[in-house]
């Protein structure tokens, strides 16, 4: 209120009746001007020509008209001020509307979708499918529908197998192609992890982010049908058969790259914020193309941190942040350690945690920190399939970024925003980053 009457304040002193008209006060008697001679000019005429044209009657006109010249001007001035603040406060509405982000799919999709990505299309293909529901914007589709989309679940369309399940392959109106997630439901955390993976990705929509396109309940088993990722995991591509003969640096980059764009998406731009709180190689998923997206959110929760207290340990061991396990204290730093993790892996090609010996186990930050810091030991360690591939200024600015994530005090890490604005000039263009050279090696 004090802030709008210092702007009308101007306006309103300078339109009052006792400033805006000017007072008449009758000038004193002409005084002989010392200088001017004092005999009668014949030029000038009658004393009554020398009244009517005396100096001081006209400066007593020029007063009132310069005295109407600046009220005109003081609110025209005034009037302006008082438009362009109304203007930029209009400005700051306008904008801050655009730009506030939230998981909610009411308030808006994320600034990726808002570029033309969209997974409206995929969605909508489903909405075609014999379904009894919808969840979010996740259908709920029968049992028997899953049956025909996996050739009754054959062990030819089998994609992976873990913990919980199996992985189909999986062709809907023989067009669809999809991934379909089989969970056997051993217990109530089981079913809660089902339910809170459900909930998150029937909200969250962005580039590195996996979609949910469906799910399904039949007995005691539990199904989730994913968007196909045909490169499958990044365990595999590091660890597997293939022994990262597909990956080379700068594909191994623009990964990292993808993965803390989706870490920032979660930890900045949702609201609440998201915790994935289980970041590790075989929950970052490749396309065709080796575009990566966080999947797997069933221990995924919002609020931004929690302690002990409130939240039961999980995570996967090699990856989980000190504070976290000894403390319990959950943060999205806790997600920024384990990124550290996977960007070691991508480095030096070794798993997160290898064993020793039968009794001894060594988690890839003890065994690689103490080189990491020496740049005359740095270039041994590194993955031999992509050793001698890189410049060296961007090997060692990329371990910098690995020592920071993986530091054992939270403070001591960055932000993933910062992590994600220090990758983009170490990745080509055409893999999502800015740097531009002249032969890229993909």
């Amino acid at each position: 209120m004090q802030f709008w009457f210092l702007i009308l304040l101007p306006i309103w002193v300078f339109s009052s009746p006792s400033f805006s008209v000017p007072v008449d006060v009758k000038p004193d008697p002409p005084v002989a001007d010392p200088v001017l001679p004092t005999e009668k000019n014949p030029t000038l005429g009658n004393s009554s020509d020398i009244i009517a044209h005396s100096p001081v009657a006209e400066v007593k006109v020029v007063h009132r008209q310069d005295l109407n010249k600046k009220i005109f001007i003081a609110l025209i001035v005034s009037s302006a001020l008082l438009g362009g603040i109304l203007l930029l406060a209009s400005c700051l509405w306008i904008y801050k509307s655009k730009h506030v982000k939230s998981c909610d799919p009411k308030s808006g999709q994320s600034s990726d979708v808002a570029k033309g990505i969209s997974f409206v299309p995929i969605l909508d293909k489903f909405s075609s499918l014999k379904t009894s529901g919808k969840k979010g914007s996740t259908a709920l589709i029968e049992y028997q529908v899953l049956v025909a989309a996996t050739n009754n679940f054959s062990e030819d369309n089998i994609l992976g197998e873990g913990g919980l399940g199996r992985v189909y392959e999986a062709r809907f109106n023989n067009s669809i192609r999809a991934a379909v997630k089989e969970i056997f439901i051993g217990g109530q955390e089981a079913e809660r992890e089902f339910e809170n993976e459900i909930e998150l990705l029937s909200k969250l929509q962005h580039q590195n982010i996996v979609s949910l396109l469906g799910y399904c309940i039949h007995g005691e088993s539990r199904f989730l049908v994913y968007e196909i990722m045909e490169n499958g995991n990044l365990e595999f591509h590091l660890h597997g058969p293939s022994h990262q003969s597909t990956l080379s640096w700068n594909v191994r980059m623009r990964i990292a790259l993808d993965v803390a764009r989706g870490l920032e998406y979660l930890h900045e731009h949702c609201n609440p914020p998201v915790i994935h709180r289980d970041v590790k190689s075989t929950n970052i998923l490749l396309d065709s193309d080796f575009n990566a997206k966080l999947s797997d959110f069933g221990l995924a929760i919002t609020g931004g941190s929690s302690n002990k207290a409130s939240i039961k340990l999980s995570g996967t061991l090699g990856y989980v942040a000190p504070e976290y396990l000894l403390d319990g204290k959950l943060t999205d730093k806790s997600d920024v350690y384990a990124f550290g993790v996977v960007l070691l892996e991508l480095l030096m090609g070794r798993k997160a945690v290898e064993k020793v010996t039968e009794a001894q186990c060594q988690s890839i930050v003890n065994w690689a920190m103490p080189q990491l810091t020496d740049r005359s030991k740095l270039p041994n360690i590194v993955d031999p399939a992509i050793r001698n591939t890189m410049d060296l200024k961007h090997l060692y600015q990329v371990a910098a970024i690995a020592v920071l994530c993986v530091q054992p005090e939270p403070s001591y890490r960055p932000l993933i925003t910062d992590v994600l604005h220090s990758f983009i000039p170490l990745v080509p263009v055409d893999l999502g980053g800015s740097l531009r050279v002249t032969n890229p090696a993909q």
